[in-house]
């Protein structure tokens, strides 16, 4: 099974947006990858809808989306006009056809104990590294909640630029917590406006990159 850390397998792939190398076509950006079940079913067409209307804020944080699906790319080019029609937005981003389920099989995709045919609801985020930075399964029932993706998203970009964790319930701009790995003497050179101290193990401190108001008005 593909871990936390690992390389996330390269491959060749056929898309609703033509053939593609994935570590080539990712270059130096993150990515989302995501499965479907199967074409036309009514959860996974609300999905592929909601990902091409928030498609701005995935590319805002230099985030590719690219989805999968084990049937072939005649279906995907047809289902694709039912998702414009029944979403109001029109597929944005490449539809993977995986009908020998050669990448699904690769990435673990398919759970026998589910189905033997059809892939679960997997979602992988994809550093610049290629390493996998995220895992998650949802079952084929199950929509998932994309606006968590983004928030986890704003998360792994803040752990990877400036060594900090996330508590619970976290939101962009929230207060955040120091690593541990990180010495006070070294949280001193990269927080140099402090901390709040609660436990030794357990240092907050106002999220990197947020500018005050003071700062905004110059003073």
């Amino acid at each position: 099974m593909l871990q936390l850390g690992d390389t996330a397998p390269d491959f060749e792939a056929q898309t609703t947006q033509g053939s593609l190398r994935f570590h080539d076509w990712m270059g130096t950006s993150w990515a989302v990858l995501f499965s479907h079940p199967k074409d036309f079913t009514p959860v996974c067409t609300t999905e592929l809808g909601t990902v091409a209307r928030l498609k701005p804020e995935f590319d805002r944080r230099n985030v590719k989306v690219i989805g999968l699906s084990v049937d072939p790319i005649e279906d995907h080019h047809a289902w694709a006009s039912d998702i414009a029609e029944t979403q109001g937005q029109a597929l944005n981003f490449p539809l993977i056809a995986d009908a020998d389920r050669s990448i699904s099989k690769l990435y673990g995709m398919i759970h026998p104990q589910a189905s033997n045919t059809f892939t679960v609801r997997s979602v992988y985020v994809i550093g610049p590294d290629k390493k996998l930075k995220l895992s998650l399964t949802y079952p084929a029932s199950t929509g998932r909640n994309f606006a968590e993706l983004l928030r986890v998203i704003d998360s792994l970009q803040l752990t990877a630029m400036h060594s900090v964790a996330t508590p619970a319930d976290w939101q962009a701009g929230e207060d955040v917590i120091i690593v541990p790995s990180i010495t006070d003497e070294q949280a001193r050179e990269k927080f140099p406006g402090g901390w709040t101290t609660v436990k030794p193990y357990l240092r907050v401190v106002p999220q990197p990159g947020i500018r005050s108001e003071k700062d905004d008005s110059g003073c």
